[in-house]
């Protein structure tokens, strides 16, 4: 692709790949977790993981491209025509279920050393009272009760002396039997219709999406028959993977057995016919190739006529270049030299020729994909399966591939008697040629000594059990909560690219928050393949005001990938391995056990105390203990360690409101979680009514509610519903529906995230060096050609000091 000078013009580029491979994520997704055969799911998977690794590269383009962690899509997906869910990141559900016995293995253990360990103790409030109160307060209850037995009692009476006095005051019915039931029937209908008109006015709110619908029973739900449908294909593709493994091993000695002795005679006579050649033709017996080489593999491969042919017109054209060594090693100078010389020009004249422009890097990626996609041509594509109509492996395929192996470990055999065979040989002919041997054990021998020292284990005695069995008794390792991705709510924000344009930063929305997190954290975390390629990223600051769900996204990232969770909270490790030697012996195992036990997130919340200057006299957790510690900690995490360092912040403008750098050195991306805007609030309240017990009913006016409490975050909605939604509350909801009115006086006592704290955030942000860059792309927009203009000045600057 040609280089593309306007930014926009990229950007649109990375988006509708970007978007593209989405759509193709999702579907491949969805057929990996449907296939049952076997091999055609290996296939899938490691399409899967091409393309998820795809994604993450460009994603990564856009961000240096944009220079902003989030992307707005509005646009994009208006031209072709796709909605918001179209494009949303799924899960791979491989991620927890192909771990799913590991992971339980490791529940157990976690949850018997919890056990072991008791309830923590709580401190309890002791109510300090005299025994004669005790009584006196029970007397009081007591009495109470009684007098409210009475009253029913006495109340019950009374209405029942009320109708029979009633009844003899009415006396023996005076009206017609026929007008009575006119005004029976007249009663009856006018109730029937009006039910009829209700049932068919709800019915038509829930068709335009205007009404919820009614609680079903589960088992009468499509969805109850697909989860269903789900456990079984799960069961199924057990017993097939089972089977398929069974058959590799059984097919591989049947392979062995039969074919086996026919093989290893024809690689013997083989290699004997080629020592004789070799012996007629130079009158020597040849050197035997190493395994390094290929062993006798490599003879046969040099047999084969069509190289022979290249090797001798290589050879042929090597001879003929020899006698223009001369000339082109002059031509080759005077190039060089021309170079050089056109360098300087440029360096001189930086306006001459234009700039590259914006390019697509190389992907290591797509040729995975185009990998996976050639195996599916070359094998399924055209294959007839009409026989395999249970999808179970297929043997053919399984005896192609074994026996290459069986053949691989066959030859290694015969290379071993044939090198012996081989010695005697020389050795009864000419004893002269072992010198060379010895020099090539010299040189190995020197190879082999040149290794690099390993990190010193300080806990070389002990087994990963004991070392996480003492992290879990120490609180370090956790135990998070179950919380999918999918319940951080949020809706998408339409208005990004617009605002944009017009040179207004928008504030990310919730749904963009969950996909980056997925992108950032989930994604490389669930795949060994995708993290040791993609671009690494090693540490995630999430910050934002109180209660957006900070520590719900790191509890949501653990339960989607299987990850443990380390708290190194300064609070959390306040008195625990004191000292230096106590603090690299906690890193030390911390980090030991993350990576034995992979995936594995490091948490630390209020990360920003880590680097205040002056640690007030009242804070006794001694937050500035992994100051030093945590960038080399950084440096010691290698692409196939899936281990990713999760800070959390919520006020970093206090501490580092002038110089954010210590934390942007520590953590490679800063996320900034906003507080809900108008469209997330509407769909929280919904959800969370519905989550802790509620009914959504007309006369629950959500848009009122969603507009009036503009400032309040998850957090907050949730205390309110929770102290509204007490289990009387829920009993009563059939006679006294919920009102909107109902959650405004709980609201009213939490102090909502101000106008001010939000800006405060923003300009904070602003001073991150993604955020500097951000905002002299933006003022460059402006500038236009003014800034090209001063690009060139600085090129004639650096070209003079680059002469003295």
């Amino acid at each position: 692709m040609k280089p593309e000078k306007d930014r926009i013009a990229a950007f649109q580029m990375f988006a509708v790949m970007y978007i593209k491979y989405i759509q193709i994520f999702r579907r491949i997704e969805e057929c990996y977790d449907q296939v049952v055969h076997p091999q055609k799911r290996r296939v899938l998977r490691h399409l899967l993981d091409g393309i998820m690794g795809r994604i993450l590269e460009l994603k990564n383009e856009m961000v240096q491209l944009e220079f902003s962690e989030f992307h707005y899509f509005d646009d994009v997906l208006s031209d072709l025509k796709l909605t918001p869910d179209d494009i949303e990141i799924p899960i791979p559900k491989y991620f927890i279920y192909e771990n799913s016995k590991e992971l339980q293995e490791r529940e157990k253990l976690l949850g018997g050393i919890l056990a072991k360990m008791g309830p923590q103790d709580t401190p309890t409030v002791k109510i300090q009272m005299t025994v004669d109160d005790a009584i006196r307060l029970i007397q009081v209850h007591e009495r109470a009760r009684q007098g409210r037995l009475r009253a029913k009692f006495m109340r019950e009476i009374r209405q029942q002396e009320e109708r029979e006095r009633q009844a003899q005051l009415r006396g023996a019915p005076t009206m017609d039997p026929d007008i009575a039931a006119t005004k029976i029937q007249k009663v009856w209908k006018g109730f029937a219709q009006r039910k009829r008109t209700q049932r068919l006015r709800e019915e038509e709110l829930i068709f335009v999406g205007m009404s919820a619908e009614p609680e079903q029973d589960k088992k009468d739900t499509p969805m109850f028959a697909a989860d269903k449908t789900e456990t079984h294909r799960h069961v199924i593709q057990e017993e097939h993977e089972r089977e398929y493994q069974q058959a590799l091993v059984s097919i591989k000695e049947k392979i062995r057995e039969i074919e086996g002795p026919d093989m290893k005679e024809n690689m013997q006579d083989q290699i004997r016919q080629w020592f004789i050649e070799c012996r007629d033709k130079s009158g020597k017996f040849p050197d035997y190739p190493d395994d390094d080489e290929g062993g006798s593999a490599a003879i046969f491969k040099e047999k084969d006529p069509a190289e022979l042919e290249k090797e001798e017109a290589e050879k042929g054209e090597d001879g003929g270049k020899k006698g223009k060594k001369g000339k082109k090693g002059k031509k080759d100078k005077k190039d060089k030299k021309d170079k050089k010389g056109k360098k300087g020009k440029k360096g001189k004249g930086g306006d001459e020729e234009e700039e590259p422009g914006i390019k697509m890097a190389e992907s290591s990626f797509v040729p995975t994909v185009n990998e996976a996609a050639a195996t599916y041509k070359d094998v399924w594509q055209f294959r007839d399966e009409t026989g395999n109509f249970e999808q179970k492996h297929d043997a053919e395929l399984i005896k192609e591939a074994k026996r290459i192996e069986v053949e691989e470990e066959i030859r290694k055999q015969v290379d071993e008697l044939m090198r012996q065979e081989l010695k005697n040989l020389k050795m009864a002919v000419d004893r002269d040629k072992a010198g060379k041997k010895g020099k090539k054990g010299k040189k190995s021998g020197k190879k082999s000594g040149k290794k690099k020292k390993k990190e010193k284990d300080l806990t070389a005695d002990r087994t990963i059990e004991s070392i996480y069995e003492e992290l879990v008794h120490e609180g370090i390792i956790v135990r998070p909560p179950k919380i999918h991705l999918r319940d951080f709510v949020g809706e998408y924000s339409y208005l990004g690219t617009t605002l944009r344009q017009a040179n207004i930063e928008p504030m990310p929305s919730l749904s963009d928050v969950r996909r980056v997190i997925t992108e950032f954290s989930i994604l490389p975390l669930g795949s060994q393949a995708v993290h040791e390629r993609s671009p690494m990223i090693k540490s995630v600051l999430i910050t934002g005001p109180r209660g957006v769900g900070k520590k719900m996204l790191v509890h949501c990232i653990c339960t989607e990938t299987g990850a443990n969770l380390f708290d190194l909270t300064a609070a959390n490790i306040a008195g625990k391995y004191p000292g230096k030697a106590g603090l690299a012996m906690l890193l030390h195992m911390v980090f030991k056990v993350a990576r034995q036990l992979q995936p594995s997130v490091v948490f630390i919340g209020d990360a920003e105390r880590t680097f205040v200057k002056k640690v007030p006299k009242t804070d006794k957790s001694d937050p500035k203990r992994l100051k030093k510690d945590l960038p080399k900690l950084l440096k010691t995490l290698k692409p196939e360690d899936r281990v990713i360092i999760i800070g959390t912040s919520r006020q970093p403008f206090d501490i580092l409101s002038k110089n954010p750098f210590p934390l942007c050195s520590s953590y490679q991306k800063i996320l900034l979680v906003p507080r809900p805007d108008y469209a997330s609030r509407y769909l929280l309240w919904r959800t969370l009514i519905l989550k802790y017990g509620g009914r959504v009913s007309e006369s629950m006016d959500l848009s009122s509610l969603a507009k009036i409490t503009d400032g309040y975050t998850q957090g907050h909605m949730v205390q309110a519903i929770q102290q509204i939604l007490s289990e009387r509350r829920i009993q009563q909801l059939s006679k006294r529906p919920l009102t909107a009115a109902e959650f405004v006086a709980p609201l009213a006592r939490i102090d909502p995230i101000y106008k001010e704290e939000e800006e405060a955030f923003k300009t904070w942000f602003s001073k991150t060096p993604l955020g500097k860059k951000r905002a002299k792309a933006a003022a460059g927009d402006d500038e236009g050609g003014d800034k090209k203009g001063k690009k060139g000045k600085k090129g004639k600057k650096s070209g003079k000091k680059k002469k003295k």
